[in-house]
């Protein structure tokens, strides 16, 4: 056997063996997490989407354009240069050897000379970007603030190791055998090296073939076991993971809806996720798969605003909490139904405060721009709820102001612990009747207006439905409400942890709503909408659920709403997170502010999938915000910044927050904030001017609007 044989073959065999080993342990770790509910083999074409859109085509990722495209070039290219893998393997035993069918097209090489090019171009945006965003420079505004750096430069170092050695020794195999070079001038970068090297002799090529082939092939192999034990085993796990996902495109219901028989708890019961092997196997192979590109981190509300949450540095932590009680989790995991020896590992401690601080756990606002930027689908919403789960129902320990909040919830049945008898007081200022739902849904009725806690109690929330249940009555569509009888949907409990809480809230609105015979629901409020659309099915309750704004957008183009010219102005669009990256509900608002013939919209730099939190979210509402910026005031700061006389919304909760932080800067006089109904139902109303104080005061005065005809 030819010594360069057996060099090739000796550090192949080692390198898989010992990168064999380690992605064998990974995955008997990550099995040892719990059953992932919800996953099924009969999704295979959004599955086989979802790999076409996320891996191949690098959807998430061109977003980011330039390292975007860096990422595309040198994801494709070394999927390309697989074939020069072959190749180079090929001509170990055989310098003449050809891929067979296509080895001689000189269309693959060009293919394989273009990648390679593409590649070093790609590192040299990758250096560039790590150098310009390097965390010693910037801090925390950096999204590599907490990343293994080292590796990072490190692996830049193997793809240029990776691509310069193949294009070395084929331009050396020019030199020495240019007849058998199957690619002619097609091959041009391995051309142009042939040529720098031709004045060497073939003797000297010959060598130089040899040594830059077995060096590739050391350096593919050397970069397999590092991939293995770095945070570059995203190059494997990526597509697993994005095939697994459930949320190829939006966020909508939690990932698990646990089992909450309260009647059957043994000492063993554990709710939420404590220590690590509490996760599920989905959420464990969500940790390996972090590549600590630090996108999540970049546009997460808490992280901007100065708190301690970063979801990258959270998904960090728990992969390394995984690894270090990996020997207890695969010492206790069952082999043929029976136990292993017990790990010598000490006893494992609590994830919160332990490995995840309190204060980390708490800043989440359940946005989910973390998972709608994640370019490998990690679902990090999940793993905070489930945590939260762990401390409320397990430790009961939560921030102390939200106590309160449960406890109305619980009560009341609304966060405030207003209590029902004050959900019709928003009908009194109609000027007609709302009928409210005694036994069963009346058969005329279409809809059930799902008002929801803010809407019916909040005095800034009130004025929303109003203007919403007028523009319905206008347009001819039938509806009715529950009155004393609707509920909280239980959202706020179930994001900050309360997962008993939240079911016992959602049991008691299906019993009503199916026992009323409501077949579809209106509702004012996303944080509602969501729940009784994405939620309520997991625990029986199967309704048809709308948002008001697609409601709205429904009747203007079927002409049965007409915006007027009673506006005139312009308007910002402020996407709430669970109308937008949780349901999709992007379009429609802006086009029903495109159907007022006065209204100018512009949008904020942050806006669509990337627009930016409230801070209300994941019942933030109830709590304190001691730490750094208020989210309120970072995202109404961008607001103002376009200029708009209105910012404009589609959620209770984003109205309170921006109408505070708006009134906080001192800009009530200048800047209002209104839901879609009202900028619609204002731009109704006849004698309006262009002065937006003018028409904003009369018609929050008028308890009957005069409306254009």
């Amino acid at each position: 056997m030819p010594v360069r044989i057996a060099i090739g073959l000796a550090v192949t065999v080692v390198c898989v063996a010992v990168a064999g080993r380690r992605f064998h342990w990974i995955s008997k770790l990550v099995r040892t997490g719990r059953t992932a509910p919800g996953r099924t083999r009969t999704d295979l074409a959004a599955r086989a989407e979802a790999e076409v859109t996320e891996v191949a085509g690098q959807r998430k990722l061109l977003k980011w354009k330039v390292p975007g495209l860096a990422h595309f070039f040198t994801m494709w290219g070394f999927t390309i240069l697989l074939f020069t893998i072959v190749e180079a393997y090929g001509d170990l035993f055989d310098p003449t050897f050809h891929i067979p069918g296509i080895g001689t097209s000189p269309v693959l090489g060009f293919i394989e000379d273009f990648f390679a090019t593409a590649v070093l171009v790609a590192l040299g945006v990758f250096t560039a970007i790590r150098i310009k965003n390097a965390p010693s420079r910037r801090e925390r505004a950096s999204r590599f603030y907490g990343s293994h750096t080292d590796a990072a430069w490190i692996t830049l170092l193997l793809i240029f190791g990776v691509v310069s050695t193949l294009l070395l020794y084929r331009g050396a195999q020019i030199g020495t055998r240019p007849r058998q070079f199957p690619y002619g001038n097609w091959a041009f970068a391995s051309h142009v090296i042939g040529a720098g090297l031709a004045g060497l002799g073939p003797r000297v090529d010959g060598v130089l073939a040899t040594t830059f082939l077995l060096l590739n092939i050391a350096i593919i192999s050397g970069f397999l076991v590092f991939v293995s034990y770095s945070k570059h085993l995203h190059i494997f796990m990526a597509p697993l993971n994005v095939a697994f996902s459930r949320r190829p495109r939006a966020l909508g219901a939690l990932d698990k809806t646990p089992d909450m028989d309260m009647e059957n708890v043994t000492e063993d019961t554990v709710f939420g996720a404590g220590l690590i092997e509490h996760f599920t196997w989905k959420q464990m192979l969500d940790f390996v798969t972090c590549t600590e590109c630090g996108r999540c981190q970049s546009v997460c509300p808490a992280w901007n605003t100065g708190k301690p949450l970063s979801p990258k540095l959270m998904i960090m932590n728990l992969r390394d909490n995984m690894f270090a009680q990996a020997p207890r989790l695969l010492a206790a995991a069952s082999v043929d139904g029976e136990a292993t020896s017990v790990s010598t590992s000490p006893e494992p401690q609590t994830l919160v405060p332990f490995t995840i601080e309190p204060d980390v756990l708490w800043s989440c606002t359940t946005c989910g721009s973390c998972v709608e930027q994640c370019p490998v689908d990690i679902e990090h919403v999940d793993a905070i709820v489930d945590m939260r789960r762990y401390q409320v129902l397990m430790e009961s320990s939560f921030p102390s102001e939200a106590g309160l909040m449960l406890r109305n919830i619980e009560n009341q049945g609304d966060p405030w612990g207003l209590g029902a008898s004050k959900r019709t007081e928003w009908t009194n200022g109609l000027d007609f009747e709302v009928p409210v739902v005694a036994d069963a849904i009346p058969d005329d009725v279409e809809y059930l207006y799902w008002v929801g806690c803010a809407g019916a109690l909040d005095e800034r929330a009130r004025k929303q439905v109003q203007a919403t249940a007028r523009l319905l009555h206008r347009a001819g569509v039938s509806f009715a409400i529950l009155g004393p009888k609707e509920s909280c949907t239980g959202d706020p409990a179930r994001r900050i942890g309360n997962e008993y809480l939240f079911q016992e809230q959602a049991k008691a609105n299906i019993t009503t709503l199916e026992g009323a015979g409501v077949k579809k629901i209106v509702a004012t409020c996303p944080h509602c909408f969501n729940t009784l659309k994405n939620e309520y099915p997991a625990l029986g309750g199967n309704f048809e659920v709308v948002h008001h704004a697609e409601l709205l957008d429904y009747l203007v183009n079927a002409g049965k709403i007409v915006p007027g010219t009673g506006y005139r102005g312009t308007v910002t669009y402020h996407d709430p997170c669970y109308l937008g990256r949780h349901n999709r509900v992007f379009d429609e608002p802006r086009t029903v502010i495109g159907a007022i013939p006065g209204a100018k919209n512009v949008e904020m730099r942050r806006c669509r999938e990337r627009g930016f939190c409230c801070g209300a979210g994941g019942a933030r509402m109830w709590m304190e915000e001691s730490i750094g910026t208020r989210v309120n005031m970072d995202r109404t700061l961008e607001a103002l910044g376009t200029g708009a006389d209105v910012v404009s919304t589609a959620c209770p909760y984003c109205m309170i927050m921006l109408d505070d932080a708006v009134r906080a800067n001192g800009k009530e006089d200048e800047v209002r904030v209104l839901d879609l109904s009202q900028l619609v139902e204002e731009s109704m109303v006849v004698g309006a001017t262009s002065d937006h104080r003018g028409p904003a005061v009369a018609a929050a005065e008028r308890t009957s609007p005069v409306l254009e005809d």
